[in-house]
């Protein structure tokens, strides 16, 4: 039952994550990362399907060896610069202005405390 549920878990992340990729302001990586985690609790196969995925994997990896401060650096910022183009321009209502303002937080939060690595 508890694998059934990270599955599915883990599906729904991906989902959101790959909506990420071309929706502003919703993460991309931190709900990659939540499925990793989720499949590697669950299913090997799933799990090594989304490592091994040509453009979903990336991220994953990338995470995994560590990221340089300038890459985080750039990372934040872009984020943060999608966060307010967002709020600002497109969305009219408060509270979900807070709640992507909330996301970003946590992400910011997941991309500081990610692995580091020296420059390249």
């Amino acid at each position: 039952m508890k694998k059934a549920l990270f599955v599915f878990l883990g599906s729904l992340s991906l989902a959101l994550g790959i909506i990420g990729i071309v929706v502003p302001g919703l993460p991309t990586t931190s709900f990659l990362l939540l499925s990793a985690y989720l499949y590697a609790r669950s299913s090997d196969r799933l799990y090594n399907a989304l490592l091994n995925h040509r453009f979903l994997g990336g991220y994953i990896k990338d995470f995994q060896k560590g990221m340089s401060v300038r890459t985080k650096i750039r990372a934040i910022s872009m984020m943060w610069a999608m966060i307010f183009i967002s709020a600002y321009f497109f969305i009219e209502i408060l509270f979900v202005r807070l709640i992507l303002i909330a996301v970003g937080i946590v992400g910011t939060i997941v991309m500081a405390k990610a692995p580091g690595r020296k420059e390249e």
